[in-house]
C-alpha cells in the first residue's frame, strides 16, 4: 500500500469539516450525494476527512446539493481557493508524510511535554543528524530528512511568531545523544532559544514522583481562529495519533497544564540547563 503524500493544511480541514457539516445539516448520507455524482461512498469521506484534495468546482456543486447560499457560499468557495496554497512542506513530499507539519506550522500556540528527547523545534543540525541515525535510510532520505527538519524550525523566526511552550524532563538534559560535545551544543542551543520572548522552557525535576506525563510525549496545538479546534498529538512506540474529539483534548490540556504547575519556573530552569552545560 503507498504511503499517503497529501498534507492537508489547516484550512483544507476547515473546509473538510464545513462540507461534513454542511451535509448533515441538510439531512443527506455519503451515500446519496456521493452517488449524485457517481462516485463512490470512499471518495467523499476522504473529502470530508481532508484525506484527498478537493477541486473548487467539486466545492460548488455539492454546496449546490446542500443548499448552500451566498455569503455562506462564497466563503467557503474563498476557502477552497486558498486552502491548498503552496506551503514550505511541498518541498518534502515523500519525506513528510501525515498533517502533523501542517498543523504546527499554523498553530499560533505550540505546548508540549518532552520527556525523552528535544522537540525538533528546539534541535541543533547535530543533535538530529545523531537521532536519525538509529533509523535504517538511504543517504539521500537521511539528508532530505534532516532539511525537513530543520525548514520546520523556520516557524519560531516568524513574526508574528507562535508561542512555544516547552516542559522538558531533567533526564533529557544528560542523555548523551550524539556524545559529549553535541549534547553541550544542544543544551546551548536551548539557553538561546529561551531567550524568545515567544518560547518558554521549563525542566520537571527527577525529584518529581508519579506526575501526568509517565504515559509518554503530547503535543496540545492551538489556532488563532475559533474555528479551528484544539488538535493533541500524542506518540508512542508505534507512531502518534491525533486527538481531536473535545474529551481527549480536555485531558491533554489539563496534563499539560499540572505538568507546568510542577515544573521549574523558567529561571530556574534555565540554570539547570546552564549548569548541565557546563558541568
Amino acid at each position: 500500500m503507498a504511503t499517503p503524500t497529501y498534507i492537508p493544511s489547516v484550512r483544507a480541514r476547515r473546509l473538510a469539516r464545513i462540507l461534513k457539516d454542511s451535509r448533515e445539516t441538510a439531512g443527506l448520507s455519503q451515500t446519496s450525494v456521493a452517488g449524485r455524482f457517481g462516485w463512490s461512498q470512499q471518495k467523499l469521506s476522504y473529502i470530508e476527512s481532508a484525506r484527498n484534495k478537493v477541486s473548487e468546482q467539486d466545492v460548488a456543486n455539492l454546496l449546490d446539493v446542500y443548499g448552500v447560499e451566498s455569503p455562506d457560499r462564497d466563503a467557503v468557495l474563498t476557502l477552497a481557493r486558498e486552502a491548498d496554497q503552496r506551503n514550505w512542506w511541498t518541498d518534502f513530499t515523500g519525506i513528510l508524510t501525515g498533517p502533523y507539519v501542517a498543523l504546527e506550522d499554523e498553530a499560533s500556540e505550540i505546548i508540549e511535554w518532552a520527556p525523552y528527547i528535544v522537540p525538533g523545534l528546539l534541535q541543533t543540525a547535530d543533535y538530529a543528524r545523531a537521532l536519525m541515525a538509529t533509523t535504517e535510510v538511504s543517504d539521500l532520505e537521511f539528508e532530505q530528512k534532516l532539511r525537513a527538519r530543520m525548514a520546520r524550525q523556520t516557524v519560531l523566526s516568524r513574526n508574528p511568531a507562535p508561542r512555544l511552550h516547552v516542559i522538558l524532563d531533567e533526564a533529557v538534559l544528560e542523555r548523551p545523544i550524539g556524545g559529549p560535545e553535541v549534547l553541550q551544543g544542544q543544551l546551548l542551543r536551548l539557553l538561546a532559544e529561551a531567550e524568545r520572548p515567544t518560547v518558554t522552557i521549563q525542566i520537571l525535576p527527577k525529584a518529581v514522583g508519579a506526575h501526568p506525563g509517565v504515559d509518554g510525549p503530547c503535543i496540545l496545538l492551538r489556532f488563532a481562529s475559533d474555528l479551528d479546534p484544539d488538535v493533541a498529538y500524542v506518540e508512542g512506540f508505534m507512531g502518534g495519533a491525533y486527538l481531536e474529539q473535545p474529551r481527549k483534548v480536555t485531558c491533554c490540556r489539563v496534563a499539560l497544564e499540572r505538568l507546568h504547575k510542577i515544573a521549574l519556573p523558567p529561571d530556574e530552569s534555565a540554570a539547570l540547563i546552564r549548569a548541565a552545560a557546563h558541568p
